[in-house]
């Protein structure tokens, strides 16, 4: 469970995140979503710790990130909008760089690795050096390499970005089983027929703070509009569109 207790975060004088808090709870998957400069990208990058808010509280399992940011990120695994792999490695040893860093046995880490691979259908790739990947099989990669160490928490930013039909049905399908396996799913997308498809929980952020925290179905039924991102744009009072 991840727990976000009134962030704050300036930079000069810009308030990109102004006093957000919200809950993020086990075995659902809660979509994070807020239009261009709303600070969702700073307030994931607070949570998984490579920015320190100027003020608040991220609680991840009851673990406070500013008291002892090296236990919380044990407990999450991260998508960040940079995916970041290492090109000449393939796509297992990736996953096996990673695993090693989290200080996990050998027997383990086999064994982690063979299941993400089956999981994300990454058969095929699984041996070749990650250069040359295709956007799909970068996610798919950058994934297993944030799951390898079997976090509870899932924090996951644009992660069907790029991806053709057939990967991001598959992406889809891998975020339901980590909810049922009662992992804590977080992610961000602008995609509304996707977070309808998948969202538990919504949190919409805009100028900084939290301005809507209701499943799908209470959102609509708040601004009365039928669809999600009609709903979405009346909650925000724009049509700018939402952010990447």
């Amino acid at each position: 469970m991840i727990e976000v207790k009134d962030l704050h975060k300036a930079f000069g004088d810009v308030r990109a995140v102004n006093g957000v808090s919200f809950q993020a709870r086990d075995g659902e998957i809660t979509g994070l979503l807020g239009p261009n400069g709303a600070g969702k990208t700073t307030t994931l990058r607070m949570l998984y710790t490579l920015m320190q808010p100027d003020s608040g509280q991220v609680l991840v399992d009851g673990i406070d990130a500013s008291v002892d940011p090296l236990a919380v990120r044990r407990q999450l695994g991260v998508l960040p909008d940079a995916r970041g792999l290492y090109k000449r490695l393939t796509a297992s040893e990736n996953i096996d760089y990673f695993a090693r860093l989290h200080g996990m046995p050998e027997a383990l880490l086999a064994t982690r690795r063979k299941a993400l691979i089956a999981a994300l259908e990454m058969d095929d790739i699984a041996d070749r050096r990650t250069e040359g990947f295709s956007q799909g099989q970068r996610v798919k990669t950058a994934i297993a390499r944030a799951l390898v160490h079997d976090p509870r928490n899932v924090l996951l930013d644009e992660p069907t970005n790029g991806l053709d039909v057939m990967a991001t049905r598959a992406m889809r399908r891998f975020m339901r089983q980590l909810k049922d396996e009662g992992r804590c799913v977080l992610f961000s997308s602008h995609i509304m027929q996707e977070v309808a498809a998948l969202c538990d929980r919504i949190v919409v952020i805009a100028h900084g703070r939290v301005v809507a925290d209701e499943t799908p179905d209470a959102l609509r039924e708040q601004t009365g509009e039928a669809n999600l991102e009609d709903a979405f744009v009346k909650i925000i009072g724009t049509d700018e569109g939402l952010a990447a």
